[in-house]
């Protein structure tokens, strides 16, 4: 019968676990000089090593010809352990076994002497489910138990035990499982099963792993079953994950603010069967790869991954700046909790992705006010050193309308694209001919305008859902709450699908400007304040 890889090569001795030596030094001087406690506790993550260390631990006591501390596993109790024949090491459940009567069953057991073995020994894994009336039953056994007994108790959620259980056991914490050993122990395992595993696939499964010895050779055993020959496609493809190319594909993508390309790969993926969460997890670890890759000189240490693929993530983070990076993962962040509860775990990532490529994220306000300030201080120290400085024109302090360029769809633009109206072309600019004098006023039909922008640009729709519209000297100005909205109208495909939308329903092309209030907020905060100030100073 076939056996799973965690369990055909789960270490025997002491010498083969990886990445605990704090445990299993200390346990092994132990175990030599005769000093065995009566109640072990050990604590950690997920597939770290705790039940093997029971597991070896339980033998190492009761081995008949021990070697510096570490089982013979040639001995009859050594085999008589491992093969379940020797009743006296006892494993239980916590997670099924949590009530009183079973906790009183075992303290009566207890009392009985060994019947092959030196040491009745029982280990209780998952020993945080245990009900408060268990834990009561189990404490004096614990503290005092007989000469013959050995606890072992097993935990994951260290903090849910009681602190009375805890200062009677002697405490041992297992760490996550450092990358390097995980992938040495992995090429071991390979080479083993006369399978080629490639490094970069190596350190891929390690970094799934996420420090788990026993998550990285289940993953190990599916990739197995694709074939002899294993490399990054087939755990990407094992591990239903995106792999680094198309993770590369995302940031290019995000950087350039191509919302087109971003969610027809978003779409691929999911069609190929790619996992959401999965893929949410991997692009934040990206996204964190750059961030370090971007603030530390020498990353070697702190991103696991291969030489080639460490210099494209330096290439790729010397394309980015860093408040864009901190802004993605906050983004990713935000989106990974949205879809564990998600009813369409696409959608969520399809938002995600939106507003990553968007220009008016977060980052780049922040960015533009830090410019900003910077700039003010500047001109400040200037001041102060004596030295004249430039005046600026100020922002108007009424609400910002801003024009945005316009034409009519690609069916009936017989004339060349408009050109966007520049402040200085705004004042001499000359009023509608008569052909396009539509009457000023609300905007009736705005509502039509919106359902026809629903079928031609749904992100575009979405943020403008809420806004209304009027008529005034052949424009159509948009009122808007969404701070967004002026940077969506800025992009081509965007002003071009709205256009459609105005041009379906009226007939004509009109141009299109936005009037946004949080404009006209930012044009009279205390930053423009400042910087008239220093203007009027200037002028004096």
């Amino acid at each position: 019968m076939y056996q799973a890889l965690y369990r055909k090569w789960r270490p025997k001795t002491f010498s083969d676990v990886y990445g605990q030596p704090h445990v299993t030094r200390t346990l092994q001087s132990q175990l030599e000089s005769g000093r065995i406690s009566h109640a072990y506790l050990f604590t950690g993550s997920r597939g770290t090593g705790k039940t093997t260390c029971a597991k070896i631990l339980s033998k190492a006591v009761n081995c008949l010809n021990p070697v510096d501390g570490n089982p013979c596993n040639e001995c009859e109790i050594c085999k008589g352990i491992d093969n379940g024949s020797i009743l006296d090491v006892i494993e239980i459940d916590a997670a099924s076994n949590n009530g009183v009567d079973n906790i009183r069953d075992l303290r009566e057991e207890a009392n009985f002497t060994p019947v092959n073995a030196k040491y009745r020994v029982y280990i209780i894994d998952e020993v945080h489910m245990l009900s408060i009336g268990a834990f009561n039953a189990l404490l004096k056994t614990l503290e005092e138990p007989p000469s013959h007994v050995i606890f072992i108790l097993a935990t994951t959620e260290i903090h849910k035990l009681p602190a009375t259980i805890l200062s009677r056991c002697q405490r041992f914490d297992f760490k996550r499982i450092s990358p390097e050993d995980i992938t040495a122990r992995l090429v071991y395992v390979s080479e083993k099963e006369n399978v080629t595993l490639t490094e970069n696939a190596a350190a891929l499964i390690a970094r799934i792993a996420d420090g788990g010895m026993r998550d990285a050779l289940s993953l190990l055993d599916r990739c197995f079953a694709m074939g002899n020959y294993i490399d990054e496609d087939a755990v990407s493809s094992a591990a239903g994950i995106a792999g680094t190319v198309h993770l590369f594909s995302f940031s290019e993508f995000i950087a350039k603010g191509n919302f087109t390309e971003a969610l027809k790969l978003v779409s691929r993926l999911h069609n190929e069967s790619c996992d959401i969460d999965s893929l949410c997890t991997e692009l934040t670890l990206h996204f964190r790869n750059l961030m370090v890759a971007k603030t530390v000189k020498e990353c070697e240490g702190l991103i696991v991954c291969s030489k080639d693929e460490l210099e494209k993530i330096k290439s790729r983070a010397a394309e980015i700046k860093l408040s864009k990076i901190l802004s993605c993962i906050e983004i990713l962040e935000k989106a990974a909790a949205n879809i564990k509860n998600a009813v369409n775990k696409k959608i969520q990532l399809e938002a995600a992705v939106i507003k990553m490529c968007s220009p008016a994220s977060s980052a780049n306000i922040n960015e533009e006010l830090e410019e900003r300030i910077a700039s003010l201080e500047e001109k400040i120290n200037l001041l102060s050193a004596g030295k004249a400085v430039a005046p600026e024109k100020s922002m108007p302090a009424s609400p910002a309308v801003t024009e945005t360029k316009t034409e009519k769809p690609a069916e009936e633009n017989t004339k060349a694209e408009e050109k966007t109206d520049t402040p200085e072309e705004k004042k001499d600019a000359p009023a509608p001919t008569a052909e396009t004098i539509v009457d000023d006023g609300p905007f009736y039909n705005w509502s039509d305008v919106l359902e026809a922008l629903k079928k031609y640009d749904i992100p575009l729709y979405g943020i403008m859902a809420t806004s209304t519209a009027v008529i005034k000297n052949g424009r159509v100005i948009i009122n808007s709450e969404n701070p967004t909205l002026f940077d969506f109208i800025c992009s081509d495909t965007h002003s071009r699908e709205l256009s459609r939308a105005i041009y379906d329903v009226l007939g004509q092309k009109m141009k299109i400007a936005v009037s946004n209030t949080e404009k006209a907020k930012a044009a009279t905060s205390p930053l423009e304040d400042l910087k008239n100030k220093i203007n009027n100073f200037n002028n004096n």
